[in-house]
């Protein structure tokens, strides 16, 4: 089943319904519809010659039929079935636009509208761009499909309210929203990194935020921060097949096989970063794809230029400061200037009181520090707030070798 030609052409598809009958809502639900369709259809009749006219006739179909199941929509019935010279008709033009005219950019500052929380934006972002089902959106989530089908719901119900319309916004605001796309793209990575579950990651969900990455960086290509985010996505999905091992168990960065890094996408990211700071405007997402960039260059573990991974994260804490990147430029300090001065910037953390990585960066630096009952202590706490079971058993481990006496300091 080509699902890829499926990602690519349902943005599209939207935005001619969108503009055909000027209802987001009605249009993502009649395309989901047609994208059901075309899964049952055509790995038995072949893909059409023409996919993207079949898509669009088919949800064109199930969209005349939501309408007529709606009195209250009688008028829009009869503008969809007007002549097609109708403006905004268009009804037997089944060619969606392509190239500067391409929806994608429209969809996804739509769906990442102001008045959606960012758990929204995002399932309706892989929907509506992404091309994924409600069910496969649940599963990458780890939540059940109703659930996720009311999620989504009240994103489109909260849009109708808020006065959304499937067009561009002035240039203020779309520069103004260009940012929060950029941060919901990074959070459907992020999100594909965290460890829920018996799995350790998502990598498909990791790849759809790639992919829409991409988009946003062909569609803005004067946008230093886009080609940042891409690099940074790149730089660090090139790590993913050390993650792991043969088992399935975590693999921590200082002990992953480097051979198995994804030399591709580490050149690709490097080259979109050196662009993107050409540019002369650095802003959070290139200083992180920099950290990235410095991981993937070492040869191995003691190669890593520490100093160097130190400043850039107490740079992104002047620009962007959060607990997360305070936990970070701990775990560089700790590398430089010995854990003592790491285990210091962990002390003004409590934000994070409930989160493992905090107690299990601190169990490293206290192993580090020759503190062995302490890290232990922390790493047996990390485990247990853990929600992933290849994550909890690596630190279970941990401080196992800890309680024997078998690990050394590193």
């Amino acid at each position: 089943m080509p699902e890829d030609l499926l990602r690519e052409l349902t943005p599209q598809v939207i935005g001619t319904l969108a503009r055909r009958c000027g209802d987001f809502t009605a249009a993502e639900d009649a395309v989901q519809e047609a994208l059901l369709a075309a899964v049952q259809a055509w790995p038995r009749s072949g893909v059409p010659a023409n996919p993207a006219g079949w898509l669009v006739r088919v949800a064109q179909r199930r969209l005349i039929d939501q309408i007529r199941s709606e009195a209250a929509r009688r008028t829009r019935e009869e503008l969809l079935a007007a002549d097609p010279t109708t403006p905004g008709s268009g009804v037997h033009d089944t060619t969606p636009r392509t190239g500067a005219g391409d929806d994608t950019l429209t969809l996804l500052t739509l769906c990442c509208h102001p008045c959606l929380p960012p758990a929204s934006a995002i399932a309706l972002t892989l929907r509506a761009v992404g091309g994924l089902t409600t069910a496969q959106i649940a599963a990458a989530f780890l939540v059940p499909e109703s659930t996720m089908g009311q999620r989504i719901s009240r994103a489109k119900h909260r849009l109708r309210a808020a006065g959304a319309r499937f067009e561009l916004p002035a240039p203020e605001e779309r520069r103004r929203r260009g940012r929060t796309v950029l941060s919901v793209v990074y959070l459907m990575f992020n999100e594909a990194y965290v460890s829920h579950g018996d799995g350790l990651d998502r990598a498909d969900l990791a790849v759809e935020a790639i992919r829409i990455a991409r988009l946003l960086v062909d569609s803005a290509p004067e946008d230093p921060e886009a080609a940042g985010l891409l690099a940074l996505l790149l730089l660090t999905h090139a790590r993913r097949p050390a993650r792991t091992d043969h088992a399935g168990r975590l693999v921590p960065l200082d002990e992953q096989d480097r051979r198995l890094w994804d030399a591709d996408l580490i050149q690709e990211g490097h080259d979109l970063l050196l662009q993107a700071l050409s540019a002369g405007a650095v802003g959070p997402y290139q200083v992180q794809a920099a950290v990235a960039a410095l991981h993937d260059e070492a040869t191995s573990a003691q190669a890593t230029d520490w100093p160097q991974i130190a400043a850039l994260y107490t740079l992104l804490e002047r620009m962007a400061p959060s607990p997360m990147v305070t936990l970070n430029r701990a775990v560089a300090v700790g590398m430089v200037s010995g854990p003592q001065a790491g285990l210091v910037l962990l002390e003004d953390l409590d934000t994070l009181a409930d989160h493992h990585r905090l107690h299990a960066v601190r169990a490293h630096l206290l192993h580090r520090a020759g503190r062995p009952v302490e890290a232990r202590a922390a790493y047996e706490l990390a485990a247990r707030l853990s929600t992933n079971t290849a994550e909890r058993d690596y630190l279970t481990t941990r401080a196992a070798q800890l309680r024997s006496g078998q690990t050394d300091r590193h």
